[in-house]
C-alpha cells in the first residue's frame, strides 16, 4: 500500500486557531492510527509550531486527500498551504 506525505504550513499568527482545534485534529488522526507511519508538527528554529507533517498509508491519493480534507485543522482554515504527495519509504528497510 502506498504512502503519502501530507505537508501543511500554518497561516501567520494562527497559534490560537491551532490550539483550539488540536483535540479534534488528534481525534481525527486517531481514527486512522493504523495508517500512520509518522506524524507531528513542523517547528520554526525557535521551537514554535509552523505546520504539520504526516506520512500515512492509503490505498490511493484520492483517499489521502479525503483524509486531509476532513482534518479539523484544514476545516478550520489553519493552513496557508497543504500538499499531498506520494512518498516511497527506503530506509530503514523492512
Amino acid at each position: 500500500m502506498p504512502y503519502f506525505a501530507i505537508h501543511c504550513i500554518d497561516k501567520p499568527d494562527s497559534a490560537d486557531l491551532r490550539a483550539a482545534n488540536r483535540p479534534a485534529h488528534l481525534a481525527h488522526i486517531d481514527l486512522f492510527k493504523d495508517k500512520v507511519l509518522v506524524a507531528g508538527p513542523l517547528l520554526r528554529p525557535d521551537g514554535r509550531t509552523m505546520g504539520s507533517l504526516l506520512i500515512m498509508e492509503f490505498d490511493d491519493r484520492d483517499t489521502a486527500i479525503a483524509f486531509a480534507n476532513a482534518d479539523p485543522y484544514h476545516q478550520a482554515g489553519l493552513f496557508e498551504s497543504r500538499s499531498v504527495t506520494n512518498w516511497h519509504k527506503v530506509l530503514p528497510a523492512g
